[in-house]
């Protein structure tokens, strides 16, 4: 049975007067348009019983369970950081990380949402742990964002080639856009007024940005999730 999965963006309450860098070209991406049209619910699942480890599927709901996965990660630690702001954070630091909060609880969501709407096969909540971060401590928040928020970028782009409906596709390409800018804001607070948005590290020698495999991300965003999932089909168990 065909169905359509809309997202509303009222529990992201935000200041459309401020006109910052993150609202000027994310904002209207990380809100708008996440619509997901034509979704079948007879995808394969295998709901796990008690004591099984979850896995996140087959196919396309592999594909938005792995997302979901790491858009829980990323909201997770941003509301951490939006609920106990480092001292000496700047106003401009403030809204940046606020903004980028709202943004990730909003691709949160909309992921929960919209696999829930195709099969029962949904990622439970998480549970994460940040030992080597000090959230206190400024150097140690932004190295921390700056390593999930490439990693974002780089999972998108890994991903897409594994993606075979075409509304799936355009919608991680909206989302892969907004992390991209994130990923540019928070290189922009290390490192004021540089080239470091497109650095050797992030962009390959095409003027790309990189893109790698799943079980590349799980291993290198592993450190900070608890709960033990396994992902079969892309040799992640």
């Amino acid at each position: 049975m065909k169905k359509t999965i809309h997202v509303s963006n009222q529990g992201a309450t935000l200041d459309t007067s401020r006109r910052n860098f993150l609202k000027l070209s994310g904002i209207g991406l990380a809100v708008a348009g996440l619509t997901m049209i034509g979704c079948t619910d007879d995808d394969d699942f295998q709901m796990p019983g008690n004591n099984q480890i979850f896995d996140l599927g087959t196919g396309d709901v592999g594909i938005l369970n792995y997302a979901y996965a790491l858009e829980q990660l990323e909201a997770d630690f941003y509301t951490k950081v939006v609920n106990n702001f480092y001292s000496g954070i700047s106003s401009i630091e403030k809204e940046i990380f606020t903004d980028l909060y709202h943004h990730e609880v909003v691709h949160r969501d909309f992921f929960k949402a919209a696999i829930s709407g195709v099969t029962q096969n949904v990622l439970p909540k998480l549970e994460f742990q940040y030992t080597n971060v000090n959230f206190n401590d400024r150097n140690s928040v932004l190295a921390t964002s700056k390593a999930l928020e490439d990693t974002g970028v780089a999972a998108y782009n890994g991903a897409g080639k594994y993606i075979s409906n075409p509304d799936y596709l355009v919608i991680a390409g909206k989302i892969v856009s907004v992390e991209a800018r994130h990923a540019s804001a928070i290189r922009n607070l290390i490192n004021p007024g540089s080239s470091d948005f497109s650095g050797d590290d992030v962009i390959d020698a095409n003027g790309l940005d990189l893109a790698k495999e799943p079980k590349d991300i799980v291993m290198a965003a592993g450190g900070f999730i608890k709960t033990s999932f396994t992902w079969k089909e892309r040799g992640i168990n």
